[in-house]
């Protein structure tokens, strides 16, 4: 898609950045409320590479005994998670944490739900070599896929140079940025003013959301994510894995992890970092409990009480953050 240019709409008494992108059909014009997404300057965008990426994505030579691919936990059809607990890697190992989706991955400000790496193009390094994972030093990675010539010759005429772990890590990251979900019932009711794009039980779910509940304030539109990490209160002790502390050894970051956008949520069960939230109503219960009242749970996270009918509602809204416009480039996949 090519940014043609930017306007300012007010919604909801705030002004609100959209870009025009110009989509397949030059008569079709598509505004997308996400914004402008930011690129690595050794990696700028190009059709040559995210078919390039797409093609390493989907490829299970990229795990030590051919197993899996990056599409093994990151599935198509299920906004790109793959509905376990926690992920599955080479010889049925178990991962250590449940897949998050990469749709709309090049917004992150960081990645991994540790929240501490910089850029795509570093976290794919990390599954490939995951010993849970796939397994595979990247040095033994490039030495097989260099015998790939299609590949030698991508390599060439892309970025004129030698198939190595550089083209592959931004070719994966040039695909992954391209995979955009932004066309959901809620994005045409609030950013394309399309008032029947929401039921009524919909609409009441927004407006409890909003305006009655702390849901924005880790989970603001247009992304659904405040792409901070935060203790929701999970468990009072979070056992083996806690979560960013592992990266820095800071007591007050055990517990906590990257807020997920809640974009395709209905689609992207089971829930929290270890799968261990089967539905949305147990999501919902979990909330209204208030946590189970770690130590360093988030401030925000406080009990509350709404009826049944308004809990149906709230989920309702949930299920209306559903896109799966993006499925139209997987079909013969």
């Amino acid at each position: 898609m090519k940014k043609i240019g930017l306007i300012l709409l007010k919604g909801g008494g705030v002004i609100l950045p959209l870009f025009l992108l110009m989509c397949k059909s030059t008569s079709e014009i598509h505004i997308s409320p996400l914004g402008s997404m930011s690129y690595p300057q050794e990696n700028i965008q190009g059709d040559e590479k995210i078919e390039l990426g797409r093609q390493l994505f989907f490829d299970k030579r990229l795990s030590i005994d051919n197993s899996i691919a990056c599409a093994s936990c990151h599935i198509p059809e299920f906004a790109f998670t793959d509905r376990l607990k926690v992920s599955k890697g080479i010889k049925e190992r178990n991962t250590n944490r449940n897949a998050p989706s990469i749709l709309n991955a090049g917004y992150l400000k960081t990645v991994m739900l540790d929240a501490h790496l910089e850029s795509l193009e570093m976290q794919i390094i990390v599954p490939i070599q995951e010993h849970n994972e796939m397994g595979i030093p990247m040095v033994k990675l490039i030495e097989r896929l260099s015998k790939d010539e299609k590949y030698v010759q991508q390599a060439k005429e892309i970025y004129n140079r030698d198939f190595d772990a550089w083209v592959l890590t931004r070719s994966i990251a040039a695909f992954e940025r391209s995979l955009i979900s932004d066309r959901s019932k809620f994005d045409q009711y609030l950013y394309g003013h399309k008032n029947r794009a929401l039921n009524k039980s919909e609409k009441a779910g927004w407006k409890l959301y909003s305006e009655k509940l702390y849901c924005t304030k880790c989970h603001p539109a247009p992304h659904f994510t405040t792409f901070t990490a935060e203790n929701n209160g999970l468990y009072t002790d979070y056992g083996a894995d806690q979560g960013r502390f592992r990266i820095h050894h800071d007591s007050s970051d055990i517990g906590k992890f990257k807020i997920p956008s809640l974009r395709n949520i209905s689609l992207t069960y089971p829930y929290m970092h270890d799968g261990s939230i089967q539905t949305l109503e147990e999501v919902v219960n979990h909330y209204s409990r208030g946590g189970a009242g770690h130590l360093n749970q988030s401030d925000i996270i406080k009990p509350f009480v709404i009826s049944e009918a308004e809990k149906r509602d709230l989920i309702a809204f949930l299920r209306s953050l559903t896109d799966t416009s993006y499925m139209d480039n997987f079909q013969s996949d």
